[in-house]
């Protein structure tokens, strides 16, 4: 099947959904007193041919109340190298072509007490089809009625489309955000799915429809979340856990994340594949 005007539409979205998200955000910089801003830059992908690979925008913002936040759109396609296509589902070394778009944001905070949160929803193309992504909260001060509020939201998302979602996804997020090497979660958690195929159109708009939801579940509740810790007064021992978070923030995302390894296997925008680094972090 070819899928081209599928990706096209999952594209419109993604870039919809950016600049919703982007939009949001602002407006919390300017009720904070900040003309911080998102500054957006292009860039495009060379396949292992020369050829063009398309590419995508970065959008990065350093204001007052968001210390570094990056959000990424990208729509990409080539062929995996050979050792890569055996990893991914619906590839091979025989059929290593990919399509694949999606967004990809993370957001550190300034004031601890302020959940940092990461977000992604994407749609690749390989000998099959399929949709993958999710959100998780890393607080580095955790507060249980965030943490359940965030759930809240995403659970009512999952039961609008599968009564099983929720809690398969949110599994799915507790076992894979997790840092062995520490044998901590990297956060309070959230849902995490991948391989929703597509085997049709109806698949396709089903499929669709729920991660169009879980990003307008995300746009709903997190800046809520935001704006209600962004004014708290902290403290010296307070942000010094929040630099050592981040450090095995960083930890989790440059040798267990998928995404990442993706991007860099890819030929990805370097810069934008790690956006999701923090600004400062600290190991004692």
């Amino acid at each position: 099947m070819d899928w081209t005007n599928e990706t096209q539409q999952a594209r419109t979205w993604f870039e919809s959904l950016r600049d919703q998200i982007c939009a949001a955000f602002e407006s919390i910089e300017r009720d904070a007193g900040s003309d911080a801003s998102f500054a957006y830059t292009a860039w495009d992908r060379e396949t292992e041919d020369g050829s063009h690979g398309g590419g995508g925008t970065q959008g990065l913002m350093k204001g007052k109340v968001f210390e570094k936040v990056g959000v990424n759109v990208s729509t990409v396609s080539g062929t995996f190298s050979p050792q890569f296509a055996a990893q991914v589902n619906g590839a091979s070394e025989e059929h290593p072509h990919f399509t694949a778009t999606g967004i990809s944001l993370v957001a550190h905070m300034r004031n601890p007490h302020a959940p940092n949160v990461h977000m992604n929803t994407r749609f690749l193309t390989t000998q099959k089809a399929w949709f993958g992504g999710g959100a998780d909260l890393n607080p580095a001060l955790p507060y249980a009625e965030d943490t359940e509020a965030f759930h809240a939201r995403l659970r009512a998302a999952c039961a609008a489309h599968n009564p099983t979602y929720y809690d398969r996804f949110k599994q799915w997020a507790d076992e894979y955000f997790f840092i062995p090497h520490r044998n901590v979660a990297r956060g309070v958690g959230g849902i995490f799915y991948d391989h929703l195929e597509c085997d049709d159109d109806p698949s396709f708009d089903r499929n669709f429809a729920f991660t169009r939801d879980v990003g307008e579940a995300f746009l709903d509740i997190y800046p809520k979340l935001v704006r209600g810790r962004m004014d708290m007064e902290w403290n010296d021992a307070e942000k010094l856990q929040q630099l050592e978070w981040r450090g095995r923030y960083a930890e989790f995302n440059l040798v267990y994340d998928r995404g990442t390894l993706f991007g860099l296997k890819t030929g990805g925008n370097i810069d934008a594949i790690l956006m999701s680094l923090p600004p400062e972090a600290v190991w004692s």
